[in-house]
């Protein structure tokens, strides 16, 4: 049944959406919403025009602290609608990442930091959803909306997160975390997560849906540990621990006992375990773990050893309890992890 002019006109309403952006983003994470939002609204249009529901659009406005155009990563500039004021009244405020491999130098620009922070808690207070990703999380928890709450942020930055950030209920292995109207991402492209969730969110679960298979997201992602790599050699300055962890690495398909490694480097399981905890924030005898499960998904990447070769590889006797672990960890089986990530 056609609906009438008028009638369209009183059933027209819409949500905003402020994309707040900065020096060094990357364009997609601007670009990348947008086209999600644009998608909804041609489907939400689409259903409009058959009177099936009404026309609920979705804006949104760029902007930036200073309202100019600002420079991606890539060197590409972005223009902006508007300043950025956290008085405008917002449904949704979308944090965009810097990309960057260190925050330091980022959040040192002190005024940039309280400005974007003391907006934040404003939108957060005047009750618009805060939604980032990556290292945009960092801006969350700079403005403290992330203590006690959940939060995600990529692997390879979860440790620095926890460091900076103690207080923040840290998921890292998750792919989107939910909690008092504020969403947060894990790696780059989780943005097209967030976005999705943002449609759901913002007008109804069904449009997220058809919008996500229209632009083949793929929202059933719930980990992202499947796509995370060995942590950097080795990341502390203990010499001792150092020691060890190179032990454990020539050993690892060798059966592994504390004391005798406490002895091979003359100190005390005590110590031991007292100075991987000070380097590592974990234990031995985890580290063991995460570095088998590591080398395992490096095996099943080349595609040279069988799910029961990688697993004596990487000193595990029962397959069983391997594929358990295995897939607790990285959230796919060693078989669907090497189908995916096989590379010869």
């Amino acid at each position: 049944m056609a609906v009438s002019p008028l009638l369209k006109e009183i059933q027209t309403f819409s949500v905003i959406i402020r994309i707040w952006v900065y020096e060094g983003i990357l364009a997609s994470g601007v670009a990348g919403p947008i086209d999600v939002f644009t998608a909804a609204n041609s489907l939400i249009a689409r259903e409009a025009a058959s009177g099936k529901v009404p026309l609920q659009k979705l804006r949104w406005s760029i902007e930036s602290l200073d309202g100019n155009s600002i420079r991606s990563a890539s060197g590409q500039s972005i223009e902006v609608d508007r300043k950025i004021n956290p008085r405008l009244q917002a449904d949704a405020v979308l944090v965009t990442a810097p990309f960057v491999m260190d925050m330091d130098a980022f959040i040192a620009r002190r005024d940039q930091m309280a400005a974007l922070s003391k907006a934040l808690q404003r939108q957060h207070e005047a009750g618009a959803i805060l939604a980032s990703y990556c290292t945009g999380n960092y801006l969350l928890a700079e403005a403290g909306l992330l203590n006690e709450r959940r939060a995600t942020t990529h692997w390879a930055k979860a440790n620095d997160f926890a460091r900076r950030y103690p207080r923040v209920e840290l998921r890292a292995s998750e792919i989107l975390t939910e909690q008092d109207r504020i969403l947060s991402g894990a790696g780059v492209t989780s943005y097209l997560n967030l976005a999705i969730r943002l449609v759901a969110k913002l007008v109804s679960a069904d449009l997220a849906a058809t919008t996500a298979k229209t632009l083949l997201i793929e929202t059933n992602r719930i980990s992202q540990a499947s796509y995370a790599t060995l942590l950097e050699e080795h990341g502390h300055h203990d010499r001792l621990v150092a020691k060890a962890q190179q032990k454990m690495e020539a050993t690892l398909d060798q059966g592994f006992h504390l004391p005798d490694l406490a002895a091979h480097l003359s100190v005390s399981e005590r110590t031991l375990n007292r100075r991987f905890k000070q380097a590592m924030g974990i234990g031995p005898l985890e580290y063991l773990q995460i570095l088998r499960i590591e080398v395992a998904k490096r095996l099943l990447e080349t595609g040279s050893f069988s799910v029961d070769g990688v697993c004596q590889k990487v000193g595990y006797a029962d397959i069983s309890t391997f594929r358990q672990l295995f897939k607790r960890k990285t959230g796919l089986s060693p078989r669907d992890y090497q189908g995916r990530f096989r590379t010869s």
